[in-house]
């Protein structure tokens, strides 16, 4: 008789795409998300918390480089074997979509204009690469039945304070604004129809002119280019003239605006927005796309954001396609070596702009909206890019086993410690080696131990060991120094706690101080 075959134990490994996150990044996540929250808050926007999981009619076909209803998305059928089968259900693409849907569905009982805020992942099924994964945080926000591009230039002052609350200074980030209908326009311009089956595909083109050269763009929008790895990838199809028009207007060198522009936008703006009128002068809606950024442009500075923090940027295209107006982007201007010790520039950490016919798609009116999207884990990689983020964090103070018929005093102590806002922990692994106590300490990455060994219990003291200053004196210092500056402390039970307190504010973390 054979054997039953054994099952197969699964293989600890995470999908393609997607990656898990520990400590740290965790903590940090969490902490520049609080901080994202409350420019949020301040702006008047409420936290809206949706569903993670959405019918695929309502999420819609807008991802970049989908044709297919349920191609980048993680989508499923309810009962798919049933007589009747169920809705198709996907897992949020991105936080604007599911906006639209809530509203919709809500509006009844909505503040008009509806001001929110979402955290929280989205999922794009997707093709993975380096730093790009199929599961990422979004941090949105949105204000919903405002038509006025007020509502857009609120945004990109709100964008820009973000960024300096979680440590990006003036001068290492800048706001690129521009208009779908400029863009429009341009089409117009070179004989590109309204209802031509080409724009979603030119326009997705147009906004990889900051990752490409304009040869590159260029053949992307005629017969076709090859990428890094060698793929084909095909092109728009496009004449030669028309695809040299749209690279012209991308890459295109400002005109000299009037002299009293100057005043009202800036130097840098006025030249744009003149270049751009220029590019659209005979499209109706192209000058009230370059109307909208005027608007824009003088709000924003009136808010005290002038063009060194908000310029108007031709290139700026936004891959979605339910933008309808004014788009932008925030692009981290420094430079940072890649994984290949290759200088680059950081590029773009948030971004989004109008999208005034989202909502329309559920209730049959348009709806005026527009918001932002910050990607919260770009911009988590651009400060450890730069050096302005710990990739480590202290761990607990840790209280050592001496005694394992004692642990009810070594809880005590913990207690004591968290009640005084000091994240501590008694250890409670096998307490026999007293070694590997000090080595799960050290792993952990804490500053302190605590020791109590029954001599010291009988006396009514303790034993308290920096392991921060052990390490430091151990890598470096001479026999003579370690002498002159011990580790470890032996102090009265009673000052457990001012005795930590004191090592913590030493190195200057969490919970070190006067008592509270």
């Amino acid at each position: 008789m054979a054997k039953p075959k054994k099952t197969p134990r699964p293989k600890a490994e995470t999908p393609k795409g997607f990656r898990d996150y520990f400590g740290a990044e965790v903590t940090q996540r969490t902490e520049m998300l609080r901080k994202i929250a409350a420019v949020y808050h301040r702006y008047g926007f409420d936290a809206l918390e949706s569903s993670g999981v959405e019918t695929v009619e309502a999420l819609g076909k807008f991802l970049p480089d989908v044709d297919r209803p349920n191609e980048g998305v993680f989508a499923w059928q309810e009962d798919a074997d049933a007589d009747k089968p169920g809705d198709w259900l996907a897992l949020r693409y991105d936080l604007t979509a599911p906006l639209a849907r809530v509203y919709a569905q809500h509006q009844n009982d909505l503040p008009k204009p509806y001001r929110r805020y979402a955290m929280g992942p989205v999922w794009r099924n997707e093709k993975p690469g380096p730093g790009r994964f199929r599961q990422f945080y979004q941090c949105d926000a949105d204000t919903v039945g405002a038509p006025s591009v007020a509502a857009d230039a609120e945004i990109c002052a709100m964008l820009a304070d973000c960024l300096e609350e979680v440590g990006i200074p003036r001068g290492d980030y800048v706001v690129r604004v521009n208009n779908r209908k400029v863009l429009e326009g341009v089409l117009d311009w070179i004989g590109i129809a309204e209802d031509d089956e080409r724009r979603p595909a030119i326009f997705r083109t147009m906004d990889k002119a900051d990752k490409l050269d304009e040869r590159g763009v260029l053949d992307l929008l005629t017969t076709g280019r090859q990428d890094a790895s060698g793929a084909f990838i095909e092109g728009v199809g496009l004449y030669i003239q028309q695809a040299q028009q749209i690279v012209q207007y991308l890459f295109q060198k400002a005109v000299p605006p009037q002299s009293n522009k100057v005043d009202e936008f800036g130097e840098k703006n006025a030249r744009r927005l003149a270049s751009m009128r220029q590019a659209v002068e005979g499209s109706q809606i192209g000058n009230q796309g370059v109307n909208e950024l005027e608007d824009i442009v003088r709000l924003a500075k009136g808010l005290g954001y002038e063009d060194d923090r908000v310029v108007v940027d031709s290139s700026v295209v936004r891959g979605l396609g339910y933008y309808t107006g004014p788009v932008y982007e925030a692009e981290l201007t420094f430079d940072i070596q890649d994984e290949k010790g290759r200088t680059r520039n950081f590029g773009s950490v948030a971004g989004g702009g109008r999208y005034d016919d989202l909502v329309k798609r559920f209730t049959g009116q348009e709806v005026p909206a527009t918001g932002v999207s910050i990607g919260v884990d770009r911009l988590l990689a651009a400060l450890q890019a730069k050096g302005r983020m710990q990739t480590s964090e202290a761990g607990p103070v840790v209280v050592t086993v001496m005694d394992r018929d004692r642990m009810a005093d070594y809880q005590t102590m913990v207690a004591e410690l968290r009640q005084a806002g000091i994240r501590a922990e008694v250890y409670l692994g096998n307490p026999k080696n007293f070694g590997n106590q000090l080595k799960y300490a050290d792993k952990r990455g804490s500053p302190v131990a605590v020791i109590e060994g029954r001599d010291e219990k009988e006396r009514g003291v303790i034993q308290i060991k920096d392991l921060i200053l052990g390490a430091q004196i151990a890598e470096s210092a001479t026999l003579e120094e370690w002498k002159d500056r011990p580790s470890q402390f032996e102090v009265p039970r009673d000052d457990l706690v001012a005795k930590v307190r004191d090592i913590l504010a030493q190195h200057d973390l969490p919970g070190g101080g006067a008592d509270k």
